[in-house]
């Protein structure tokens, strides 16, 4: 029997152990679902609706279990992780709407009718990953589920627990056995064996881009849908012309919030020459004052780093203190502590600039002019996130247009409601999530016409 032993990260005590699903394991969970996702694609649409009305009431009366969970397994400030289990619930009420809404198409042809069919595509593999556990699995099984889908979940090996347990709660809630099952083990066996099982008819994946190519060739082998949301560098760009007390106040919790574990961290700002000097007198003591403590403690803004694996990972992009303009501060003692930093860098090219560091350091670079801006920003494999501080309202317009972003902000840092679609450009994914359409990304379109004679 193979398993992970889970390690607080904010005291580095252990929490329990959690046991690998095996390859058989993998194949008998993907065969209970199939059954299943038969059954509940034949219910009307209300009752699914109701279903997974359902599940969300009850993941609504468990959003402070959920939320500790979270605060032991990822170091996730409380406040925070309360937001993430209400997202859940939020993200499943959203999506219930769906299963009545899943309208197909009367087109107009000669000789008869013709009608489309928006058709579930079975079983779907969700792969979640460490960063945000609860969060992004709902992104995946909800829609899912509301489309007609049975869903099997990868939690992160790290950061099982809350995956885990919205599992159990989906049972209390009185979803069918088999429909949703959750799946801890290794990326090798358990998510490999999602993309090559043949019944396994789409992957959702979150992760690191290196891997997400993996998985994309994986599932060219038999034709399978895929969505990814990858990597990112995501820029934040400040003119002259800006707020630049709002911008500089608010650009450290655009990439310090969960420790900058985050894909759409504003780990790049770029700001305009001419403002530059006193830009990073603003931001100075705004880093210095992000509150870095304890999870529990309601006033943390920012925990931990998850592992001490990824503490190194992270350390190697800091071999001395060359390029540092200046740091936050940390707790002392046991924790996977890491302080915000902010970064000069010598250069446009240097590897704090151009890699996804995945931590609480940021680069700030200055540009010349708005077309300089947009070629800084959209220099990078990656194409996530963004943000944009101007108060001219046409360049504004202008530079959204021009950067390679799947998301954007002006004047704000906002990036994911699911309300709206979120995914990237180029090298950071593939599809998008949330929004009125991700239901019907986990379906085919089936088109049937009846003659009249």
């Amino acid at each position: 029997m193979t398993i992970t032993t889970l390690i607080n990260p904010a005291d580095e005590t252990v929490l329990r152990t959690v046991e690998h699903t095996t390859l058989e394991g993998v194949d008998d969970a993907v065969a209970r679902a199939s059954s299943a996702q038969r059954a509940w694609a034949a219910l009307p649409p209300a009752a699914r609706a109701n279903a997974l009305r359902d599940f969300a009431t009850v993941v609504g009366n468990a959003i402070e279990e959920l939320a500790m969970l979270e605060v032991a397994n990822s170091g996730h400030p409380i406040t925070q992780a309360r937001w993430e289990a209400g997202h859940v619930r939020d993200v499943l009420n959203y999506y219930a709407a769906a299963p009545e809404r899943m309208i197909g198409k009367q087109i107009p042809v000669a000789g008869g009718i013709d009608v489309t069919f928006l058709e579930p595509l079975g079983v779907v593999g969700v792969i979640v990953p460490w960063n945000f556990p609860m969060t992004i699995a709902s992104w995946g099984f909800a829609p899912a589920l509301a489309a007609g889908n049975a869903v099997v979940l990868k939690p992160a090996d790290w950061t099982p627990l809350t995956a885990i347990r919205l599992g159990e709660l989906a049972l209390d809630a009185g979803l069918p056995p088999g429909l949703f099952q959750v799946l801890p083990g290794k990326g090798s066996i358990v998510g490999e064996r999602f993309v090559t099982h043949e019944n396994v008819r789409k992957i959702v994946f979150t992760g690191s881009t290196e891997v997400g190519k993996q998985v994309m060739a994986g599932c060219a082998a038999q034709v399978k849908a895929v969505t990814l949301e990858l990597g990112g560098k995501s820029a934040n760009v400040v003119f002259a012309d800006s707020d630049l007390h709002k911008a500089a106040s608010t650009a450290p919790y655009a990439v310090f919030e969960n420790a900058g574990q985050d894909c759409c961290a504003r780990s790049r700002i770029l700001v305009e020459r001419s403002v530059f000097d006193r830009f990073m007198e603003l931001l100075e003591p705004a880093v210095k004052g992000v509150v870095v403590g304890a999870p529990i403690d309601e006033k943390t803004e920012m925990g931990p780093l998850v592992s001490k694996t990824h503490f190194d990972s992270v350390s190697s992009y800091l071999p001395n203190d060359d390029q540092v303009a200046f740091r936050g501060t940390t707790p002392t003692g046991a924790g996977y502590w890491f302080a915000p930093t902010v970064l000069l860098p010598s250069s446009r090219t240097d590897r704090t600039v151009v890699d996804e560091i995945f931590g609480p350091v940021v680069t700030v670079l200055p540009f010349d002019d708005e077309a300089d801006a947009v070629a800084l920003a959209n220099d990078s494999v990656y194409g996530l996130s963004g943000s944009i501080w101007t108060r001219d309202v046409g360049k504004a317009i202008r530079v959204s247009r021009g950067i390679e972003s799947g998301n954007l902000s002006v004047n704000s840092h906002s990036s994911v409601r699911y309300s709206t679609p979120f995914g990237g450009f180029k090298q950071s994914g593939l599809g998008r999530e949330l929004g009125p359409d991700a239901a019907a990304a986990f379906t085919e379109t089936k088109n049937v016409f009846i003659s009249a004679d």
